[in-house]
């Protein structure tokens, strides 16, 4: 994932609201989001190739997300698969606190990563809570106040240009009202921003053209999903993901899921499940 707009406890009726598009190579075998296992408890799509996700909710409400670091002189291609760490903090029954302190000893031996885990409303033993941890920050683990951020290749908050424009759009349209498709259409935004704006990455000035978009659409390589999360006062969960054809990326598949946090499992097969190809 290369672009995620976080709404943290900053709207009166939605205490999260997460639209984020995955960047990927087009070739990358990729399962589309569903529920995981028979005990259905994790939502997310899968990263076929090392296993692994790069955003997923579970039935209790936590959330986590994962981005890439951009630094292409430091990849080791020996490190293990960054795409379980999402898993992990979604199965995890420890506090996120005590979780990722525990990450924070050993996340030297993964390759660059940004990671933000969030529990969502108030449970028995628990507060709302999101926490932001990256291994390439040289700081331990934080909590993040009330707000808006935007996170891509870099750290939380970069400046980089689509991240600005982004949290910009992101913060007006949820002021007006929440509306996913409003959101999947702010994701779909592919203006280029100019050179004078461009980071350096160590990529080159072509490849940060491309880049800058917030939905991206190069030779081989682009935004291969977006995800639109909403998570109600009352715990309904609402999940969308717009999946985009790897053969054609011009074509996509939604998937749309409805839960609300806490309930007995039995109730999710009788909310909303439903993929629209288009």
């Amino acid at each position: 994932m290369c672009l995620a707009l976080i709404a943290w406890q900053s709207h009166p009726d939605y205490p999260l609201v997460v639209a984020a598009n995955r960047d990927e190579f087009y070739t990358r075998a990729t399962r589309p989001a569903a529920w995981w296992g028979q005990a259905v408890s994790l939502l997310a799509g899968r990263d076929e190739e090392a296993g692994g996700t790069w955003l997923g909710v579970n039935r209790r409400g936590r959330f986590a997300m994962l981005t890439n670091v951009r630094a292409p002189s430091e990849r080791n291609p020996h490190a293990p698969t960054r795409g379980a760490l999402v898993v992990s903090a979604l199965q995890s029954g420890e506090s996120i606190a005590n979780w990722l302190q525990n990450l924070a000893v050993r996340s030297h031996a993964y390759n660059g990563f940004n990671l933000l885990v969030g529990d969502a409303l108030a449970a028995p033993g628990r507060e709302p809570e999101l926490h932001y941890h990256s291994n390439r920050l040289g700081e331990a683990p934080r909590r993040l106040e009330p707000g808006i951020y935007g996170l891509s290749n870099a750290f939380l908050d970069t400046p980089w240009p689509k991240v600005t424009r982004a949290v910009g759009r992101f913060a007006c349209q949820l002021a007006s009202r929440v509306d996913p498709d409003a959101l999947l259409a702010l994701m779909a935004d592919r203006a280029l921003a100019p050179d004078s704006a461009l980071p350096s990455t160590g990529v080159p000035l072509e490849w940060e053209r491309v880049l800058s978009a917030i939905q991206i659409r190069a030779n081989g390589y682009g935004t291969r999903a977006t995800t639109v999360i909403t998570v109600r006062n009352d715990g309904l969960v609402s999940f969308i993901e717009r999946a985009f054809d790897s053969e054609d990326p011009e074509r996509h598949t939604d998937r749309r899921y409805e839960f609300v946090i806490g309930a007995p499992q039995g109730m999710i097969s009788r909310l909303r499940s439903r993929a629209d190809d288009i």
